[in-house]
């Protein structure tokens, strides 16, 4: 029994291997396509999105019977890519590749409405995510910015600590 929890083939060990690539390139590409918000937290939608991506990953990765060490070739080839990237991209042609660039929502208290739907956002996740921040006014945002990661950056007015402009370098306005 401890056998076929350890056991697999090299030409299994091969096609989860290839197939991890695979579907890392095509998580890539398409989350660049579609947008950051396959992966933002801001709606029950959005959470079911994340959770449906992982399962057709793994669905797509890892054979219909999946042992232990089959499993683990997976996860390893997963790692790995992911630190291949996370080293690739320290060179900026790569960043640009496999980067998004943070988005400005608000510029102040002005809605920026063109970016709101570049970035699929609505009027409402807007408006959630300035009360997460515990902004009761608009006078209070100095910027809202759609992050890179498809979180949701709120900065405050502050006349005492104003936010300095290298904090906002890089955001597309």
């Amino acid at each position: 029994m401890l056998s076929k929890l350890l056991s697999t083939t090299w030409e299994t060990a091969l096609i989860i291997v290839i197939t991890s690539i695979g579907i890392y390139l095509s998580i890539i590409v398409l989350t660049r396509l579609v947008g950051k918000r396959s992966f933002s937290k801001m709606s029950s939608f959005d959470f079911a999105m994340t959770i449906a991506i992982g399962s057709v990953i793994a669905s797509t990765i890892l054979p219909k019977k999946v042992n232990f060490t089959e499993g683990t070739i997976g996860l390893t080839t997963i790692y790995l890519l992911q630190l291949l990237v996370a080293h690739l991209r320290e060179h900026p042609f790569i960043q640009k590749w496999t980067d998004n660039k943070p988005l400005l929502l608000m510029d102040g208290s002005n809605i920026n409405y063109s970016n709101l739907k570049k970035a699929k956002v609505t009027e409402s996740d807007l408006k959630a995510k300035l009360r997460e921040a515990n902004v009761t006014h608009l006078n209070q945002v100095k910027a809202v910015i759609f992050e890179s990661t498809g979180d949701v950056s709120v900065l405050h007015k502050n006349q005492e600590n104003p936010v300095q402009d290298w904090i906002l370098d890089g955001v597309k306005r």
